[in-house]
């Protein structure tokens, strides 16, 4: 399977935050709801039309977007230009698993709230459908080498498979990786290395 050519789009995943039930009317009052901006390629999940402020002791950023649904737990996800920025340590973590990560204060409209733990690097990785795993003998958690071949061409290793029936093949990455890459919505190809 590693000599024949699989392609992925990379997508690039921008500083944002999935936001709880209970953080969420923190911030934005008792009667709010969370409203779509635009649907996101993966099922069930999208950009919201409400944006926070991140705030840390060092500094601040503004305008963060929320991504839909509503989760169980905060988190956040940002870059590791965004961590220095903030001044807290960059943890590269796998979505969800937040044990040891550090906080920060989220403001919105009506008020904030200061999560103690929750921000991370999310792992570079590919979102599979449970079909799409068993078409190139993928397993969930498994790493594989995604090659981008452009002018800035990089390889990137140690990509994390999660595999869901509901997925759509996708690559994400953050802004610094695409950044470093050349990759845009016009440049976002990659080839998929299964050894």
């Amino acid at each position: 399977m590693s000599k024949k050519s699989i392609k992925i789009i990379i997508e690039i995943s921008a500083r944002h935050v999935h936001i709880s039930k209970a953080d969420f009317k923190a911030v934005f009052g008792q009667g709010a709801e969370l409203t779509m901006f635009r649907q996101l390629s993966q099922p069930h999940s999208f950009a919201a039309n409400e944006v926070v402020t991140l705030k840390t002791a060092k500094d601040e950023l503004k305008n963060v977007r929320i991504l839909g649904p509503i989760k169980k737990r905060t988190q956040v996800e940002i870059s590791k230009t965004d961590a220095y920025y903030l001044g807290i340590p960059a943890l590269v973590r796998e979505s969800g698993n937040l044990a040891g990560t550090p906080g920060l204060t989220i403001a919105g409209p009506k008020g904030e709230v200061k999560i103690r733990s929750g921000v991370i690097l999310a792992h570079r990785h590919i979102h599979a459908s449970s079909a799409d795993a068993k078409k190139y003998g993928l397993k969930h958690g498994q790493l594989i080498s995604v090659k981008f071949n452009r002018l800035r061409g990089v390889t990137f290793h140690n990509v994390l498979v999660r595999i869901s029936k509901i997925f759509t093949w996708r690559m994400q990455i953050d802004t610094d990786e695409a950044n470093a890459a050349g990759i845009d919505e016009e440049n976002n190809v990659g080839e998929v290395i299964i050894a």
